[in-house]
């Protein structure tokens, strides 16, 4: 059996004739009786022809092959009934995809219960190396977000000068939760509601700061701070129409600006 083919190149001619014979490549002879041609600016072109046969020893197989397939036939069919018992007996296959995902939801679950345990454990260690005394208190919220509340007679050794040890606290107790785990979890270190003190503080200085450029036409440049009390200047002077800000410098050194506009 052999067909003729025409294409814009061999290569798709033999696809058009594999397909048309429905067989593979190792299959056929083929022999290209034109090849393709782009001629000049489109004029001119010719597209590829190509005569596809099948090899002699594959053609017998093929028609013993139908000669042979009717008598198996009846063999073969499923009656619609023997279908519905057979689908109903088959339980619906989990994916492996969805497998993974359930299995990773498990072991997250786990290792968000086991965080505060870790945290509390690596804090204790810390604060017997400071020789200070502090009871800890560790919660997940109902976003998996963990917060800590620290208390004690030596609070003020833990906060440090302007929260800068309760911030490295907060900072190595986040890589220590996080490590190995799926999904990043936020840890906050607060005590005696020093966090929201400060952040009142750092609002009324902004405000203050902005009616000093704003009355001395001159740039004020605030004490170097960390990326969050840097937001917080920011965010209380985003809306004031008189003045703007922006940071300079590196860290550990950044600080805010407060220009007038």
């Amino acid at each position: 059996m052999e067909i003729q083919k025409t294409a814009k190149t061999v290569s798709l001619a033999i696809d058009e004739a594999l397909k048309e014979l429905n067989t593979t490549i190792d299959n056929i002879e083929y022999t290209v009786l034109q090849d393709a041609s782009k001629g000049f600016l489109g004029i001119g072109s010719k597209p590829a022809k190509v005569l596809v046969k099948i090899k002699e020893d594959n053609e017998t197989k093929e028609n013993t092959k139908l000669k042979e397939e009717p008598k198996n036939i009846e063999k073969d069919v499923i009656s619609p009934k023997t279908t519905e018992t057979t689908q109903k007996r088959i339980p619906k296959m989990v994916s492996e995809d969805s497998f993974k995902k359930e299995e990773t939801e498990v072991k997250q679950k786990e290792i968000n219960k086991s965080a505060p345990g870790i945290a509390v454990s690596f804090l204790k260690q810390v604060f017997e190396k400071m020789n200070v005394e502090i009871s800890i208190d560790a919660k997940l919220d109902a976003k998996n977000n963990l917060f800590i509340e620290l208390k004690g007679k030596d609070i003020g050794v833990v906060i440090g000068k302007r929260g800068q040890t309760l911030d490295s606290l907060q900072y190595l107790t986040n890589l220590v939760v996080n490590k190995g785990k799926y999904a990043y979890m936020s840890v906050t270190i607060d005590t005696e509601d020093y966090r929201e003190k400060r952040k009142q503080t750092l609002e009324q200085l902004a405000i203050n700061l902005g009616k000093k450029a704003r009355k001395t036409r001159r740039n004020v440049n605030l004490e170097p701070m960390n990326p969050y009390e840097r937001r917080i200047i920011h965010s209380a002077l985003q809306n004031d129409p008189y003045v703007k800000t922006y940071s300079e410098g590196k860290e550990p050194f950044r600080y805010v600006v407060i220009s007038p506009k």
